[in-house]
């Protein structure tokens, strides 16, 4: 019986990287321009650039906020519609692609990676926790999600879920989510470091344990009905597989990849030496799913979002230059501060242009 072995040019891993290379290349962009951008409002000059929407992806609260919003209501508020737009994204991405997210797109998956690499370099493999101490570390990151998912979706009602959206505190939500980078505090500093030491000892700390991001795009790629299979009858047992696996998932012994720690990086399957062992499939063994066309769907699903976000315009903010000068003018007051269950709301009727020479108006009022 002839054994047909898979050729090099089938490892997708190269895609992989460049896929992630590209993203972390657009990410650092968006950094490099909001930051100008910011820096020509505080200091008053012409505004040349324009603020990129993209940044918003770093704003996870306001997304969720605006989504239970969105749900409750039927509007899809403009003060930072691209966060609400990319949390969409991810979900799709999950529930259509597992949780490829994480090990395609995302720069803290690219980060962990090169950690890991730099890990093996120095203990020569990878080193692993035991089972009784990782399951619960595995918990911690979806007992982060449950807090923030309880705070939103439980305790806040509609009025309250206004309140935050248009308060001024969320108005400039990514102004200080600049600011904890730029103006980073001793303890704030400690504390990446700290991960990144924990990182480096343990490969993949963060995305593992404590991401709550993680958390529920591995919950939801449970609804996914595309999985990793394994044909039992042409496995060698070589346990190359598992060995690969970022996730320590024990692929060899399982036919289908059920767990949440799959993040569909595809290692497992680029480096079985037998044709067709582990494959990507829809209902497992109907619908085997290359993995070139899995990588072209994983980055259609964010360029078909986003177009479609522009084109129905909730892609940008509503929020003009001039508004943003002024809270960036104020941001030190107390409405610029959430306390939960005191988030301040914001009148943005009451925004007024300036006319001729006139400095802008902006009136503030406090929620009951």
């Amino acid at each position: 019986m002839l054994k047909f072995l898979k050729s090099a040019s089938d490892n997708i891993q190269p895609i992989r990287l460049y896929i992630q290379s590209g993203f972390v290349l657009l990410i650092i962009w968006i950094g490099i321009e909001y930051f100008l951008f910011v820096n020509q409002l505080e200091s008053g000059n012409e505004i040349s650039i324009s603020r990129p929407a993209g940044v918003e992806a770093f704003l996870p609260i306001s997304a969720l906020i605006s989504l239970k919003y969105w749900v409750m209501t039927g509007i899809f508020n403009t003060i930072h519609p691209s966060a609400l737009v990319l949390l969409l994204i991810f979900v799709a991405t999950a529930v259509l692609l597992k949780k490829g997210f994480c090990s395609w797109i995302c720069p803290f998956g690219l980060l962990s990676e090169f950690l890991t690499k730099i890990h093996k370099r120095i203990f020569d493999r990878q080193l692993k926790l035991p089972r009784w101490l990782d399951y619960p570390l595995r918990s911690l990151k979806y007992l982060l999600l449950f807090f923030f998912a309880y705070a939103v979706f439980i305790e806040m009602g509609v009025n309250s879920l206004k309140h935050f959206i248009y308060s001024p505190y969320n108005r400039i939500a990514d102004i200080k989510m600049l600011q904890f980078f730029t103006q980073m505090d001793e303890m704030t500093m400690w504390i990446l470091i700290l991960l990144a030491l924990f990182s480096l000892a343990i490969p993949y700390f963060w995305c593992r344990y404590l991401c709550p991001y993680g958390a529920l795009l591995g919950a939801l790629s449970w609804l996914s009905p595309l999985k990793i299979n394994r044909n039992q009858k042409t496995c060698i047992d070589c346990e190359e597989c598992t060995l690969v696996c970022p996730s320590n998932i024990l692929v060899h012994k399982t036919k289908t990849v059920y767990s949440d720690e799959c993040h569909a990086c595809l290692q497992c399957v680029d480096v079985c030496p037998e044709q067709d062992t582990l494959y990507l499939s829809v209902l497992n063994n109907k619908g085997k799913i290359r993995r070139k066309i899995y990588a072209f769907s994983i980055v259609g699903i964010f360029l078909f979002g986003i177009s479609l976000a522009k084109i129905f315009g909730v892609w940008d903010n509503s929020i003009t230059n001039e508004e943003y000068k002024y809270h960036i003018k104020n941001m030190n007051g107390s409405e610029y501060f959430h306390i939960r269950g005191q988030a301040s709301s914001y009148d943005e009727n009451k925004w007024k242009e300036p006319v001729d020479d006139q400095k802008p108006q902006i009136e503030i009022q406090t929620a009951d």
